[in-house]
């Protein structure tokens, strides 16, 4: 199995040196902090604050390097991989595709890249809150942008059927255009109910009777702000088109409660739209040939289709 070099060991990549681990995999890792580090080799893994050493070995190694970094920090990672691991075998688990394609062209050209997104995450952060079983049954999209290295895609693929995931390949666009929707439209909107909920500051009485439905809408309300910003406002327009649309239709059911009364068309769509959501927990498993000239192709169409990749044709 191909070596593992994961820089940045908050939540996403200490949980995946964890889960990469456990699978047999050799991992290893970069860190910000000389804390985390010491944190890390003390759970007995193997992480240096050394950023360009780590590349140097996963050079030496031909190993696949994640970049597991929060999007403002993407840029200064990917010159020093240019000054130090040209050519290295690429990928990332930043929450935007296109951003992050964008800076890898600009500043690591050289790169063998292939962006990735597990779909998996907690409200916590840094090193202690990782988890081997973080991406266990969560949909991990491998970008299968036209010009993709097919080896490289062929990597981060089989890295997150080892890390318990479901590969779902997609388009860099329209990967962020469905996260918009479905991940950074929630933050914001868990955001709003908090605030809403929380009311005046002398008054607790609707946080003292606040329930399942409150906790359940604002769970990720408690993620720290610093990593909410960098995604949202790293995937500003497809964000605005989903945030248009959200308020469009509270500004149509605000109509309707204004003038009947009634909020039968909010409330059963959204019904509807949570019963479709259940149906597609168990996704259509296909094996894959990435030979041919359209296999980019009909990946980008099997992750449309809500299904996804298991396996490779013999």
């Amino acid at each position: 199995m191909r070596a593992v070099c994961v820089v940045g060991t908050g939540l996403i990549g200490g949980s995946l040196m964890r889960a990469a681990k456990a699978a047999g995999r050799d991992v290893y890792g970069a860190a910000a902090s000389e804390e985390t580090a010491a944190a890390a080799v003390a759970d007995g893994f193997d992480v240096i604050t050394d950023l360009d050493a780590a590349l140097r070995r996963a050079t030496k190694d031909d190993a696949l390097v994640v970049l597991a970094v929060p999007l403002p920090a993407v840029e200064g990672v990917l010159a020093r991989i240019d000054d130090v691991a040209p050519t290295v075998r690429l990928t990332d688990a930043v929450s935007v595709k296109v951003a992050v394609a964008d800076a890898v062209a600009t500043y690591a050209p050289h790169a063998r890249y292939v962006g990735g997104h597990p779909m998996a995450g907690t409200a916590e952060s840094g090193w202690p809150a990782g988890d081997a079983g973080l991406f266990r049954g969560a949909a991990w999209v491998v970008v299968a942008d036209d010009g993709a290295d097919l080896e490289v895609f062929k990597d981060v693929a089989e890295l997150a059927w080892e890390c318990g995931s479901r590969v779902v390949p997609a388009a860099s666009d329209e990967h962020d255009l469905a996260v918009a929707k479905i991940s950074h439209l929630p933050h914001l909107l868990a955001a709003v109910l908090a605030a809403v909920g929380a009311g005046e500051p002398d008054d607790d009485l609707p946080l003292a009777l606040s329930a399942g439905s409150f906790a359940d809408g604002t769970r990720v309300a408690g993620t720290r702000p610093e990593l909410v910003l960098a995604m949202c406002e790293g995937n500003r327009n497809a964000l605005l088109a989903a945030v248009d649309e959200a308020l469009g239709r509270l500004g149509v059911m605000r109509g309707a409660l204004a003038s009947t009364g009634g909020l039968a068309a909010t409330v059963n769509a959204g019904y509807a739209a949570r019963q479709r959501w259940a149906s597609t927990r168990e996704p259509l498993g296909l094996e894959v040939s990435l030979d041919g000239p359209d296999a980019l192709a009909e990946l980008r169409e099997i992750g449309r289709r809500g299904d996804v990749v298991s396996g490779w044709k013999a």
